[in-house]
């Protein structure tokens, strides 16, 4: 599709930063900044680098603030919030156009009849980041001044520190900048330029205190920030000639590789056309699906050098056990990367300790925490996907044993209460731990507990056990151990249905009693497909149709936005529409209305469970389309909110659900 805007987005400062451009290195590095140019949160920055990848995430380049001298004026194309609310320079005013040549960024600036290009691209595999400048047309030479603003931190934020910098001249052209002593050094280098021209770099040395960041602020956080003004290079382009300027980890980085990018590009969306799921899709989708793959990343392992893992959400979430297996089928199986899917669920297979996938791995590298009940269970579907679309045995064979475990810690107890009960039911949790995927916590406060059998866990258990019997069956073992614990968890299942509302209860058997707070939980008790096919027959799902069809219809008309689906209905005591204020706040809010955007994906699958209209479930995530021009251009946020205007909330571009719009869409496409 066309993501192109012209002046009425570029030239209106708060639209313009209110839209921001993301691209990826492969190995959980990345850069990302508005349309405006204008920095609004602590994670923007040209260099975003993995120094330990996937994590270890550090802010080397901030940017660069150009400048431009053209027949006797000077133009800014920089722009800056500072401390005191002023914006100064406002160089949006300049930008013409702003477009993603497939995921790359571009600007045009007009400059009278001068028109400058920048372009920004990663090396893939490599902590590096080009920033290229066209001079497309004019009838004068054209004076172009680059200031160098740096930093080393944790792109969380938190620059506390102004001692000098060590700047060095390394070569022509390059310099290396060490913030702090034994630091990763930054080095900036001139790769591609104007033969003839002097591209050397002034060292400068000074730093900039008063960095205002509007995001931060709104988000409840320290809005300011300091950034060294390391140096300064200036050099006169004739028409036709181009600047390209590297920043990277590397004393040597790969030569500037714009084309090599843009093929990149070319031969992803190739080779998912070639993909018969994919192969007739829209505009919109092929984004979609470029955007997809800027989640996956390298997780090196001692045992297998080339582990792959998914980046949960740009710009702070690592690689998250729950959101990878989510996000595993939309990712790779819908887009045909069949063996980039292999690989990290074998990644994750090493990971499993007490019948447990973890939760999160720690930025810092540490232990993986292992507080999730869920994940584990997505495991299993993501498995199912796979073995569906590829019919890999040998894997399914390698895996079973393994998956074998993971049932029998569930059936005799695994870390926080998590345990089958009597009925067959999954029971998980304890005070102060939260464990599903509504897992926002403030302290000692968990905002939503559920401590007791939550609804989509036991949907899930229940299809784990079946995929379990689908897969003995696949590779000649015996899965009546499997089948005969099915049956007692649906045989129990009923105890989720709350007969006066006419929709399930979220969790039942909790200390406080059953909950019939009305959430979207229950869509997966309709939605997850393994639990049709134990044999067949309408007795064996975990809803009767009549009740399948009540719980659709009620969550369409309580929760579904043009963006996904709210987390709780608005009629609740409890329900708050708008995310945002300080962590407090946020959290508060995280899952007490937000719209989440993943959640469509299910939705439209339990939709089209209940209605077999393809059509009529595809209208669902049509809306998508439009907001890839808004937000992170060319990918889908995390959350909206949940009153109109549905704004994007969170983070800006988020695994599942870019994943869960591309499955939707197959799906749709399948039946």
């Amino acid at each position: 599709m066309s993501l192109k805007f012209g002046r009425e987005v570029s030239c209106d400062q708060a639209i313009a930063e209110s839209r921001e451009w993301l691209i990826t290195n492969g190995i959980g590095g990345y850069a990302s900044g508005t349309v405006a140019g204008i920095l609004t949160r602590n994670y923007h920055g040209l260099l975003v680098a993995a120094l330990e990848p996937p994590v270890a995430r550090t802010l080397l380049l901030t940017k660069l603030d150009e400048t431009v001298s053209y027949i006797g004026k000077s133009y800014a194309l920089a722009a800056n919030r500072w401390a005191d609310g002023t914006i100064a320079p406002q160089g949006y005013l300049n930008i013409e156009s702003f477009s993603l040549d497939g995921t790359i960024p571009v600007w045009r600036f007009a400059l009278a009849d001068g028109l400058l290009e920048k372009r920004i691209w990663m090396q893939q595999g490599e902590n590096t980041t080009y920033i290229s400048y066209g001079y497309l047309r004019g009838s004068q030479p054209l004076g172009l001044s680059l200031k160098a603003i740096v930093n080393h931190r944790s792109y969380h934020g938190g620059t506390n520190s102004e001692q000098q910098a060590k700047i060095e001249q390394v070569a022509a052209g390059k310099l290396k900048i060490e913030l702090f002593p034994q630091t990763q050094a930054l080095y900036l280098s001139t790769i591609t330029a104007a033969p003839t021209r002097d591209c050397s770099w002034s060292i400068e040395n000074t730093w900039y205190n008063n960095f205002a960041l509007a995001i931060e602020q709104y988000r409840g956080l320290n809005q300011i920030d300091a950034n060294l003004y390391a140096a300064k290079s200036e050099v006169t382009l004739q028409p036709g000639e181009t600047l390209t300027i590297a920043a990277s980890t590397e004393p040597e980085p790969k030569p500037a590789g714009q084309s090599a990018k843009k093929q990149r590009d070319r031969q992803l969306l190739d080779l998912f056309g070639k993909c018969n799921q994919l192969s007739t899709a829209p505009e919109w989708v092929g984004q979609s699906v470029l955007a997809a793959d800027q989640f996956v990343v390298d997780r090196p392992l001692t045992d297998n050098p080339e582990g792959k893992t998914i980046i949960a959400g740009y710009p702070w979430f690592t690689d998250w056990g729950r959101d990878t297996m989510i996000s595993l089928p939309g990712l790779t199986i819908s887009t045909g990367r069949y063996e980039i899917a292999k690989t990290i669920i074998r990644t994750f297979a090493k990971y499993v300790d007490r019948g447990m996938l973890p939760n999160v791995f720690p930025d810092a590298g540490a232990t993986p925490e292992y507080n999730t009940v869920d994940a584990t269970f997505w495991y299993f579907e993501a498995i199912r996907h796979y073995y569906q679309a590829t019919k890999d045995l040998e894997l399914v064979e390698e895996l079973f044993p393994l998956l074998g475990e993971i049932i029998d810690w569930h059936i005799k107890g695994t870390r926080y209460s998590i345990q089958m009960d009597d009925d067959g039911l999954i029971y998980a949790g304890e005070a102060g731990v939260q464990l599903t995927w509504m897992d926002a916590k403030v302290g000692d406060w968990v905002v939503t507990p559920r401590i007791g059998k939550p609804i989509e866990v036991n949907a899930l258990w229940y299809n784990a056990l079946v995929c379990m019997v689908y897969f003995a069956e696949a590779i000649g073992k015996s899965g009546a151990k499997y089948l005969q614990l099915a049956e007692k968890t649906r045989s129990h299942f009923s105890k989720f249905w709350y007969a006066e509302g006419g929709y399930c209860y979220d969790v039942i058997d909790s200390p406080q009693g059953n909950d019939p707070s009305f959430r979207p939980n229950q869509i997966f008790a309709v939605s997850l497909p393994e639990q049709n096919k134990l044999s067949g027959k309408p007795a064996n799902l975990l809803l009767l149709p009549e009740q399948q069809k009540m719980v659709v219809d009620q969550v369409g008309q309580k929760l579904l936005t043009s963006s996904g689906l709210r987390s709780l209905d608005p009629d609740d005591p409890n329900y708050i529409g708008i995310y945002g204020g300080d962590a407090l706040k946020r959290d508060g809010s995280y899952h007490q209305g937000t719209t989440w955007g993943w959640l469509i994906g299910h939705y439209v699958q339990a939709h089209l469970q209940v209605y077999k209209n393809p059509q009529l479930s595809r209208s669902f995530i049509e809306p998508i389309k439009d907001h890839l021009s808004n937000g992170c251009i060319g990918s889908i946020s995390e959350i909206f909110d949940g009153d109109v205007p549905f704004t994007p909330r969170g983070c800006f571009a988020q695994a599942w659900s870019v994943a869960e719009v591309l499955r939707a869409w197959v799906l749709t496409r399948e039946h």
